[in-house]
């Protein structure tokens, strides 16, 4: 199977994640796309988080109200058992260990891939797994830009979702929303 893993930490869920994974689920060759709850993402501030549990809970039940329209969608706390700080690859080379049979695709932001190069073992996570970029707002290059900058002799793959949908909505956003 060819899981794409769709990390974050989801805080709170929205019709932007699960619309981006419903799509990449009916548009790309992957099997299923999992919803990777991060309990805390080292790159962000974790005093504006809730509770991992919470953010566990309501993207299931999310998904779970969603029915057959989320098929190929899967909500996963595995990174709820690594180590802490956890990274992207760690997780990634864990669940390549745990799921030998799988290829694991890692689905990030255009945001995402503009700091790229701060993640941890960028070079190995290049070298070694397809990335799938959907749109984001707030990049300051292009997507080929930025895949031309990233310091490494060989990408496997590093694919730009041009078709995917934009969602002009964030949880960020939705916090301050609540918050207001």
């Amino acid at each position: 199977m060819k899981i794409g893993i769709y990390g974050g930490s989801f805080n709170p869920i929205h019709f932007g994640h699960t619309g981006l994974a419903k799509w990449i689920v009916r548009n790309t060759d992957l099997d299923e796309v999992w919803l990777m709850i991060s309990p805390n993402n080292p790159l962000k501030d974790a005093s504006t988080l809730a509770d991992e549990q919470v953010r566990l809970q309501e993207a299931k039940e999310t998904i779970r109200r969603l029915g057959k329209e989320a098929k190929g969608i899967v909500v996963s706390d595995f990174e709820f058992t690594l180590p802490r700080p956890n990274y992207t690859v760690n997780t990634l080379r864990e669940l390549q260990k745990q799921y030998p049979q799988h290829e694991f695709i890692l689905i990030i932001g255009e945001d995402n891939l503009e700091i790229f190069p701060k993640w941890r073992e960028n070079t190995y996570l290049l070298e070694n797994f397809r990335i799938l970029v959907y749109p984001r707002k707030g990049s300051s290059k292009s997507v080929k830009q930025m895949i031309e900058e990233l310091n490494t002799t060989h990408i496997k793959e590093v694919h730009f979702l041009a078709d995917a949908p934009y969602f002009e909505i964030s949880s960020t956003e939705l916090r301050k929303n609540l918050h207001n």
